[in-house]
C-alpha cells in the first residue's frame, strides 16, 4: 500500500522485490499462525491500531524474532522492552 500510495520506492515491482527478499539467505516466510493474529489484538501494552503494525509485533514477540523496521514508534516500543527490533536505517 505505502508503494502504491507512492510513499515508499522499492526501486522495482513489489512482488519481484519480495521473491528477492525472500531469496536472502536466513530469510524465511511464515503463515499468520491463529496465535499470531489473536495475540495482535491483546498485546499488553498500548500501541497504534495499525493492523499491520500488530501482526508484525505479536510475530515478533511469538518467535522470539528480531524486528527491522524504520518505524519510530515500533522503535521506541522495542527500547521499551517489548520485543527486539533494529532500525533499518542503520
Amino acid at each position: 500500500m505505502l508503494v502504491g500510495k507512492g510513499l515508499l520506492d522499492l526501486g522495482k515491482d513489489v512482488l519481484i522485490w519480495i521473491r528477492d527478499a525472500l531469496a536472502l539467505p536466513g530469510v524465511t516466510l511464515i503463515p499468520l499462525l491463529p496465535e499470531i493474529a489473536v495475540a495482535s489484538t491483546r498485546l499488553p501494552f498500548e500501541m497504534l491500531a495499525d493492523p499491520a503494525d500488530r501482526i508484525l509485533v505479536a510475530t515478533a514477540r511469538h518467535l522470539g524474532a528480531l524486528l527491522v523496521t524504520a518505524d519510530g514508534a515500533l522503535l521506541e516500543l522495542a527500547k521499551q522492552g517489548h520485543f527486539v527490533a533494529m532500525d533499518a536505517g542503520t
